[in-house]
């Protein structure tokens, strides 16, 4: 593994992007068992706050299973004040893969809140750059697409699965290098980002665990890898936002948000 192009920092978060992120109401369950997983957007990771209306689901996708891995069947969603619930029934052992893509949304973004913004992504310097240089008048108008992936242990995995390895096929998609649902406080995640199946190097990823006001961030290498310790039990948010200029007339910028949750015992 090559080394990240940043070392792995810890900082407060004062202000944060508005994620949102796939959540199951538990991190293991008995084949057989109905789970529940809340689609939520929120201030940083702090809880369930906005749900996600249906008509925003572009599409959703999931395997279960090891060898033959087959789709997960999704239930019809019911929606909250704070979250878009989806039922899964799941019913082959190992480890359930889940996801859910949102359909582009346009945004008109006021001068005074870019710089909290690039500041909420960890955004580059060659970004900041390429704004600086955009001609007055200046307008800020972003096509935003948004991820959301997480897992369920079901059962007792077989030795030497790797279901949880192989990408979903999100656009934007985090991918752990080890099981996400076997981790344990204080040991590390590392990941790899891949944009349209390709690695991303240079990709900002922040790592939080449920209601904590700090945040690890670490920058992908050159094979879209980068790791940090989660040192607290319970959910952790990984995310992340790939922003770069428009290439049409009718706006300044595209972008996704991926967001992976995983469960730490």
């Amino acid at each position: 593994m090559k080394k990240l192009f940043f070392v792995l920092t810890v900082w407060a978060v004062v202000a944060r992007a508005h994620d949102t992120w796939l959540q199951p109401d538990r991190f293991a369950a008995e084949p057989g068992v109905t789970v529940t997983l809340d689609l939520t957007s929120s201030d940083g990771f702090v809880g369930f706050q906005t749900a996600i209306k249906p008509e925003r689901v572009a599409r959703t996708v999931g395997r279960e299973g090891g060898a033959g891995e087959v789709d997960v069947k999704w239930g019809a969603t019911m929606a909250t004040e704070q979250t878009l619930r989806f039922p899964v029934m799941l019913t082959k052992p190992g480890v359930a893969v889940l996801g859910v893509e949102l359909k582009p949304r346009l945004l008109e973004l006021a001068a005074d809140k870019i710089e909290i913004y690039f500041h909420e992504i960890h955004a580059s310097d060659e970004l900041r750059e390429k704004w600086a240089a955009v001609a007055e008048p200046r307008k800020w108008r972003e096509n935003y697409t948004k991820h959301a992936k997480t897992f369920v242990r079901v059962g007792e995995p077989a030795a030497g699965g790797r279901a949880w390895a192989e990408p979903l096929g999100l656009k934007l998609e985090i991918v752990p290098e080890r099981d996400p649902t076997a981790l344990k406080e204080g040991e590390a995640l590392p990941v790899r980002v891949l944009r349209d199946g390709k690695p991303l190097a240079g990709f900002a990823l922040g790592f939080v665990s449920l209601g904590e006001a700090r945040e690890h961030v670490a920058v992908t290498d050159e094979e879209g890898r980068a790791s940090a310790k989660l040192d607290l039990r319970g959910a952790w948010l990984v995310h992340g936002t790939d922003l770069r200029r428009a290439k049409t007339a009718d706006r300044e910028w595209d972008s996704d948000f991926t967001t992976m949750v995983v469960g730490v015992k």
